[in-house]
């Protein structure tokens, strides 16, 4: 019997391959066993049907003709660090496949392809995807309230914040969070949702920025099959997803234009449809929004419709920078440094009080983040019992009064700074992404937001 006959859901599978008989070849092996198949010839078609489809498995040859198989690889990892990809070689380049596996490929073929090996591979890492993937996101809410970071600090601007939290999450009404980068929105975020009548349903979340404008749409309200070019499956979008749950729409304030309307008519009527459909859907959502833009600005400037941003703000909180609430950073520090000596089996016994001082005196423009990875580094740098800070350095950069200036100039200048210390790389374990704690699509967004140029190295 066929092992596929019980017509199980998961996404296709992406064959990348440049000659056209192999290409033939694996996708009638796969089709026969009930698998849904696209195909792509290269590394840049491979990075479409990435965005497009969402594959549950990625098969790449390593040697492709435009681009490589290494670069597909990383994209699919950049997109969903669970995606399980499997590259094909040649017998004689077993090393190129070994490199693949350290860079997180979960498995590799020798050409020529055995057919019965191909098809025990991708089982192998369906069933792994299925491992992954089966209730994501209540077992991403469960995780969430039993190993969550604590909203930790005692300064009076915080205790206000969640104060106000507590007030409005048993209600059903929007949320507009409001805080520079780093501050911890979606902590704040899933507080409200933990504290509602929904706890013990879905909470759903989604960067706004960090989704191509031309896909937007469909991640929010999903697609039917061929209501787009490379569309060749049904697609839930978020609002089915969270459909008695909570909805996290973060950055918010990218939501370009034309795609406004469609939110706003969700918000108020709880209904939409799917991009291809016109069969209308209903859903039950409460949202969630946050944003570290001035929206009332983006209304008056007409970037920001004036009717959406009062459906969103109908209850506004706002967080407070770090650097206004000092007191807040030596238990944040104490917390960080407990967190990541677990983490990497290290025993840390003391924090120097010259580095606690330079830490409380630094004005962390990254906020609550930009601390966590100057913690997560500094435990990685330590090998004994105490802790390994480099004092002088935040010194240096070290600022008594807090800052002036609009969030957004808060924002660039901290950008502008990660970028001139990692020289202007952005991606990476130790480029500007990383030492921000941002996704690199999220950075590029935001330097196209605030006028960084790349080109403008120096």
């Amino acid at each position: 019997m066929n092992s596929r006959s019980r017509q199980t859901a998961d996404p296709p599978i992406l064959i990348v391959e440049d000659k056209d008989s192999l290409r033939v070849m694996l996708r009638h092996a796969l089709e026969a066993q009930g698998h849904t198949v696209i195909e792509a010839r290269d590394q840049p078609e491979a990075e479409a049907a990435l965005l497009a489809n969402h594959p549950a498995v990625v098969l790449s040859d390593l040697r492709l003709t435009v681009g490589d198989g290494f670069g597909v690889l990383r994209a699919a990892k950049e997109q969903d660090p669970e995606l399980p990809v499997i590259v094909m070689t040649a017998f004689g380049s077993i090393q190129d496949a070994v490199a693949a596996m350290k860079e997180g490929a979960l498995d590799f073929l020798a050409k020529p392809v055995d057919p019965d090996h191909l098809l025990l591979l991708v089982e192998r890492a369906l069933a792994q995807r299925r491992l992954v993937t089966e209730n994501m996101l209540l077992k991403d809410e469960l995780a969430m309230r039993r190993g969550a970071p604590q909203i930790i600090g005692e300064a009076p601007a915080l205790k206000r914040l969640l104060h106000q939290v507590e007030t409005v999450a048993p209600t059903d009404s929007a949320v507009l969070v409001c805080g520079e980068t780093g501050t911890g929105k979606e902590l704040i975020a899933r507080a409200i949702h933990d504290l509602s009548r929904r706890r013990e349903r879905t909470f759903v979340k989604l960067n706004c920025a960090a989704i191509p404008t031309g896909l937007l749409e469909s991640e929010l309200f999903g697609h039917e099959r061929g209501a787009f070019t490379g569309a060749i499956a049904q697609r839930i979008g978020r609002f089915e997803l969270a459909d008695g749950g909570t909805l996290f729409l973060d950055e918010v304030g990218d939501i370009p234009l034309e795609l406004q309307p469609k939110l706003l008519r969700v918000l108020q009527e709880q209904e939409f449809e799917r991009l291809g459909s016109t069969r209308t859907k209903r859903v039950d959502v409460r949202l969630v929004a946050a944003t570290n833009r001035n929206l009332a600005e983006m209304v008056t400037a007409g970037t920001f419709r004036n009717d959406l941003y009062y459906r969103l703000n109908v209850f506004p909180v706002t967080l407070p920078p770090l650097r206004d609430r000092p007191e807040d950073i030596p238990p944040l520090v104490r917390y960080f440094v407990q967190k990541f000596a677990r983490r990497m089996n290290r025993r840390i016994e003391t924090i120097p009080a010259d580095a606690m001082e330079a830490l409380s005196r630094y004005a962390w423009p990254g906020n609550v983040r930009e601390l966590e990875n100057a913690i997560e580094r500094a435990v990685i740098l330590t090998s004994g019992p105490v802790l390994r800070v480099p004092v002088t350095e935040f010194r240096a950069r070290a600022i008594s009064a807090p800052r002036e200036g609009t969030l957004e100039a808060t924002e660039r200048d901290a950008i502008v700074r990660a970028l001139g210390e990692t020289n202007w790389v952005l991606g990476g374990p130790h480029g500007a992404a990383a030492r921000l704690g941002l996704k690199r699509t999220t950075l590029q967004s935001r330097m196209r937001k605030l006028g960084i140029d790349h080109a403008k190295q120096g």
